[in-house]
């Protein structure tokens, strides 16, 4: 028995040796007024990292890497909201083309003009019209057969409408310089209402929906239309008013929103310092693939933007010896490549080392900064008892 017990306590004298943390007697410990000042505070600042960290390890992190695009058979969606402060809504035509050759002509599908005070409240709250749709008190012969004063072709015959007056003339190429000379669009009001909505405001906002190639859309005066393969926009009818493009563009973004993203045109305002103002913003989109935590794909894109303008003479347009029209124009280019972004939370085991390195690290600074006081210390007061310091 006694040599088994001999043999443990050997085992145990051999296994203090590996003890890498020496204990010294209570009686050999020295506590200091310094050192319990240093230790109060590297507990503070101990705890103020544990919470730094734990919040980190709580949050969600963002890892990006940059890849091919293969979503090129794809739509693009164009979010906008541009609000224009001198133009009407009934001057103003939103159209979109790209280089596959696709054309939208005066979109009115998920567009919406909304009318505005020249102090920006809405006019109408509750449904967006466009001018000329009110009722007309008249009782009228739905059989009848109006002139088009000139305008009519083998397929069309009557215009009973103004509306089919202006398309009768677009589709002959012919300007309208003047609506009072038609009596449909005096018996709709539209002559005079033209002159009336003159310190109007116009709010464009809605999604364009395009192909995923380079293209370009805008938002001009005028009435837009297609003629013998040509964009054109008629702006006869507006020479009489002045075009003041100034407009904000509340925000503009190309497809869904997420976390990351930042709009460079967002709450941006272009103040035109003359009439007939060409304002031209030249896009560089990259796709954007945003993974969320819940393993949620969005399909996105950020875009850098840089702008230019430019005043029109609309007499030098007219006989071709200049180019270009009055309004706001948004030509966009897609890049090949597309980022990746995956949100992504830390795993246990790093904060778990995140955890060890701050006490580890606070403790074994707070042991050299005790050290070096104490020591100081001891020096100081050794000087001063041999009388080597006044």
């Amino acid at each position: 028995m006694a040599s088994v017990a001999s043999g443990g306590g050997s085992l145990l004298g051999s296994l203090k040796r590996f003890d890498a943390y020496p204990k010294t007697m209570e009686d050999f410990r020295i506590k200091t007024c310094g050192g319990a000042t240093i230790t109060i505070i590297s507990g503070a600042i101990m705890i103020a990292l544990f919470v730094a960290e734990l919040q980190f390890f709580l949050g969600v992190s963002i890892k990006e890497k940059l890849l091919m695009d293969t979503t090129r058979s794809e739509l693009l969606d164009i979010y906008l909201d541009v609000t224009f402060q001198h133009l009407p809504c009934d001057h103003i035509s939103v159209d979109a083309m790209d280089v596959s050759g696709g054309q939208q002509v005066d979109v009115d599908h998920d567009i919406k003009k909304r009318r505005l005070k020249a102090d920006g409240t809405r006019i109408n709250e509750e449904k967006v019209e466009e001018l000329g749709n009110s009722t007309v008190a008249l009782v009228l012969d739905p059989n009848r057969c109006e002139s088009c004063y000139g305008a009519e072709t083998a397929d069309t015959k009557c215009c009973n409408t103004c509306e089919e007056v202006r398309v009768a003339y677009r589709l002959r190429g012919w300007g309208l310089e003047s609506l009072a000379a038609f009596e449909q669009c005096k018996r709709e009001g539209l002559a005079k209402a033209l002159t009336d909505m003159k310190d109007e405001q116009c709010n464009v906002q809605g999604r364009l929906r395009v192909s995923k190639v380079s293209g370009n859309f805008h938002i001009s005066p005028g009435k837009s239309f297609q003629q013998s393969h040509a964009h054109v926009h008629d702006l006869k009818l507006l020479q009489q008013f002045p075009l003041n493009l100034t407009h904000t563009i509340n925000s503009l973004s190309f497809g869904e929103f997420v976390p990351t993203q930042t709009n460079p045109l967002d709450n941006h305002t272009f103040v035109a310092a003359e009439l007939n103002a060409m304002r031209q913003y030249y896009v560089q989109i990259v796709p954007m693939r945003y993974q969320k935590i819940n393993e949620e794909i969005v399909l996105s894109n950020q875009y850098s933007v840089t702008h230019h303008h430019k005043a029109i003479d609309l007499n030098k347009a007219a006989r071709g010896e200049q180019s270009g029209l009055p309004g706001m124009f948004v030509t966009y280019d897609i890049s090949p490549l597309m980022v990746e972004v995956i949100e992504h939370r830390r795993s246990f085991t790093h904060f778990l080392t995140g955890v060890c390195a701050i006490v580890g690290g606070v403790f074994t600074v707070a042991g050299i900064i005790d050290s070096f006081v104490y020591n100081s210390y001891r020096a100081f007061q050794k000087k001063l008892e041999l009388g080597k310091v006044n």
